[in-house]
């Protein structure tokens, strides 16, 4: 109540939805914050910067992956549980935030949604939040077991770690491969495993899983009980679109550092098979790295720049702009160029509302990742190949690095904390304010065409 009534004083309209987001990420990455400042939280046992707390502790929430200290040398058994908690609720906030606004928003506009068997009224009730809210952490827990079991046993017998050990390096990256985190616990990320299939492919199972997004899996499991014979087009424009950026990625990556002595050139064919498909599934959004990312060709690190900044699929733990985004907008193009009224994606008609929103999502994620990246260059001496693939990998809360986070100024880690956050938050509230704010006109000006192009 005590809460309520401040927040009533402070922000009158704290109650739409995009706004309780962006206070709950807000609140999480506070006392994240606070926790990780602890002494006890710190291999040293002295406190932490308040700028490290808090870069870190975003970076967790977020489930970015960005660093600017050592994770297993800097931090203790305590702080890397603090982060291991912040990724898992970040995660799931994301998971369960996401799902809820579609649904709200499918409501609003009274249409059937993927997740109800019929939305025949326009009020998000308790009972469809509990039935998310239940479905988001079943999932999550079900990949997450399995994918530690797995790590776990190939800990414990191919590493000779003990069996507490292996749970817990087991366990902690699952959590961190689901939700797309890229936190590891090693000084070199998982350099050392590069070519492991045991370690490699069951956290590249886990980033796609956690990318697709919990309405996409739901869906999945209703057509596989025949309860829904029909994919829906966000199942369709999800599934199609991660297979094929999935194949481009790893083809043009494996291709670009296959004679790279710094990075695929000393291994075998099966070995660079294997670390070209890892780092074509980590733009998806997951900051794990098996290979040096510092030491990439210029064009691995551009088409790299691009696959994080599309990321994963709506309502998942992967960020960027969604490949729904990037989807539409390129069937916005194709109707365009055929000269086609309307746009129509999979025997359905393209609303011009749901157009216009993917294209200011994604025009406005441009000017973030341009302005972060023009911040950067002014208060870093690094080349812009670096300071731009440092700009899209927070904003889209992808993880990977070239290596100069920890060199940065405070000043910077202040930039990349500002677009971790943005790009966490600012699409899904971005885009269900949009929708939720539709009005129509009682009139129309007249029409006038200006000259394009």
């Amino acid at each position: 109540m005590l809460v309520g009534s401040v927040l009533r004083r402070l922000l009158p309209n704290w109650r739409q939805p995009a706004r309780i987001v962006v206070l709950a990420f807000a609140l999480a990455a506070t006392c994240g914050t606070v926790l990780l400042m602890l002494p006890v939280s710190s291999e040293s046992g002295e406190p932490t910067g308040v700028v490290d707390a808090l870069f870190t502790a975003v970076s967790a929430v977020c489930v970015t992956g960005l660093t600017v200290v050592d994770t297993p040398g800097h931090w203790s058994t305590v702080g890397e549980v603090v982060i291991l908690g912040l990724i898992q609720l970040g995660g799931l906030g994301i998971m369960t935030t996401a799902t809820l606004l579609g649904l709200l928003v499918s409501r609003r506009f009274a249409l059937r949604l993927t997740l109800t068997a019929q939305a025949e009224t326009k009020a998000l009730d308790l009972g469809d939040a509990r039935r998310v809210v239940r479905g988001v952490v079943s999932v999550s827990l079900v990949f997450e077991l399995i994918v530690a079991l797995l790590l776990a046993a190939r800990f414990l017998t191919g590493y000779d770690y003990d069996l507490d050990r292996a749970l817990y390096h087991g366990i902690f990256h699952a959590v961190s491969a689901f939700n797309n985190a890229g936190f590891a616990l090693y000084t070199d990320n998982l350099m050392g495993f590069v070519t492991d299939p045991w370690i490699c492919l069951p956290i590249s199972v886990a980033v796609l899983a956690g990318g697709l997004g919990f309405p996409v899996w739901l869906e999945l499991w209703r057509h596989l009980r025949r309860t829904r014979r029909r994919w829906s087009m966000h199942v369709k424009i999800t599934v199609l679109t991660t297979s094929l950026l999935l194949v481009a990625g790893v083809a043009v990556i494996t291709i670009a550092e296959w004679n790279n002595p710094e990075t695929l050139g000393g291994f075998s064919a099966g070995g660079k098979l294997l670390a070209g498909f890892f780092h074509g599934v980590m733009p998806r959004t997951a900051g794990f790295n098996s290979l040096d990312m510092g030491e990439m060709e210029s064009g691995t690190l551009l088409v790299t720049d691009i696959l994080m900044f599309i990321g994963g699929g709506s309502a998942g733990t992967a960020g960027g702009i969604k490949v729904t985004t990037f989807a539409l907008l390129a069937f916005v193009i194709y109707a365009e160029v055929r000269g086609e009224p309307s746009v129509h994606v999979f025997g359905r008609k393209l609303p011009a509302t749901v157009q216009r929103q993917a294209l200011t999502v994604a025009l406005l994620s441009v000017a973030a990742v341009v302005s972060g990246t023009l911040l950067l260059l002014t208060l870093s001496p690094f080349r812009i190949e670096s300071v731009l693939f440092e700009a899209v990998s927070a904003f889209a809360t992808v993880g990977l690095s070239t290596g100069i986070t920890p060199e940065l100024n405070s000043a910077a880690h202040l930039v990349l904390v500002v677009l971790m956050f943005l790009g966490r938050v600012g699409p899904i509230t971005l885009a269900s304010a949009l929708a939720l704010r539709e009005r129509t006109r009682r009139y129309e000006l007249p029409e006038e065409r200006p000259i394009v192009g």
